[in-house]
């Protein structure tokens, strides 16, 4: 359990296989696998795993990496190029983000299913966005009860889990959201009410929105081919 989890940065490294992999015995790709497996476990920082194979143009799979500091998620991304597998991967997005008390928040829901050990659901959708300038422009009263509005919807999805972590300064967005459900079908229901909802007008950019299947290490890249 963490205690304090206000701490953690979080980074979404998407990634693209070589075609040359699929070439590779099955042996060999099994023995690589396992060797990625070893470099994670022993790094010592929170992961999971995810592929994208067959859902996306641009990614085939994310490792999600949580850690006191950025130069931890450096050193083992470091060592997973220098693997086997390693060889054969190309980044295509990557997303960097920490987390922080919501200040529109108060102990309404539980956050962080990832850092407080909750066991992952089948999908996560990486939901990074920005809001307009105008939104900052408002009063914190005004904010407050845009929010509430919003929170009070997504009251309506308790099976659907969010991790929200912030960007500013650091990355491109604003914001990194992600979302766990078993049903992909909840959060689009989800989404559908929020668009309803007075925030969504104050949204600058909310793309892509990438949908993730979870799988340990082994046979996710086992299923790369």
């Amino acid at each position: 359990m963490v205690e304090d989890d206000n701490q953690y940065y979080f980074n979404f490294s998407f990634f693209k296989v070589d075609p040359k992999w699929r070439w590779m015995a099955d042996l060999a790709k099994e023995e690589s696998a396992k060797e990625v497996e070893n470099v994670i476990n022993n790094s010592g920082i929170m992961y999971r795993t995810y592929s994208n194979l067959g859902l996306r143009d641009d990614t085939d799979f994310l490792f999600w990496f949580a850690a006191k500091s950025v130069e931890e998620i450096q050193k083992v991304v470091e060592k997973i190029y220098k693997t086997v597998f390693g060889k054969y991967i190309i980044p295509s997005m990557t997303y960097l983000s920490c987390t922080r008390p919501s200040i529109y928040v108060q102990g309404t829901r539980k956050e962080h299913g990832f850092l407080t050990g909750m066991e992952p659901k089948k999908h996560v959708i990486v939901y990074p966005f920005t809001k307009t300038r105008e939104w900052y422009l408002l009063p914190q009263d005004k904010r407050q009860k845009i929010m509430d509005e919003h929170i009070e919807v997504s009251k309506k999805y308790p099976q659907i889990i969010l991790n929200t972590t912030y960007s500013f300064g650091i990355h491109d967005e604003d914001f990194m959201l992600a979302f766990e459900v078993d049903n992909i079908r909840d959060f689009q229901d989800l989404i559908m009410d929020l668009r309803e909802t007075e925030v969504s007008s104050y949204v600058k950019n909310d793309v892509p929105m990438i949908v993730c299947v979870k799988k340990d290490i082994v046979p996710m890249i086992s299923s790369l081919g």
